[in-house]
């Protein structure tokens, strides 16, 4: 019940809104076809920014090796890096306060995925 409370209050104060966008992004990557693998990770994203409470993201046995690796840098380059230092500001901003804590924690677990989606798995706690 408290993952679900924390997702609704998520989703409506921006959750949403967040989604959006990487499925807008995913959307356009998708339409160039070498853009293709970086808007899978958008999408993947996307799920986790609209429902990030009782979910984690770990480590794929299936990695794709260097390819993974130059994927990432490429990632990074292009809105990896700005992704998660918006993520790391809304963090820290939330933590200021007491209520605001578990949506940091949420904004924290993001910063992983949003740096270096290849390689990344999304999964229920």
């Amino acid at each position: 019940m408290d993952n679900f409370l924390g997702n609704l209050i998520w989703l409506i104060f921006g959750g949403l809104l967040a989604a959006l966008g990487y499925f807008v992004g995913g959307f356009v990557l998708c339409i160039t076809v070498i853009g293709i693998p970086w808007g899978l990770q958008c999408f993947k994203l996307a799920e986790l920014v609209l429902w990030p409470f009782g979910k984690k993201v770990i480590n794929d046995s299936n990695n794709m090796g260097c390819l993974s690796l130059v994927c990432n840098l490429i990632w990074i380059l292009f809105g990896g890096l700005y992704a998660t230092i918006i993520h790391l500001v809304m963090g820290i901003i939330l933590c200021l306060t007491i209520i605001g804590i578990p949506w940091g924690r949420q904004h924290f677990k993001l910063m992983e995925i949003s740096l270096m989606p290849f390689g990344k798995k999304i999964v229920q706690e």
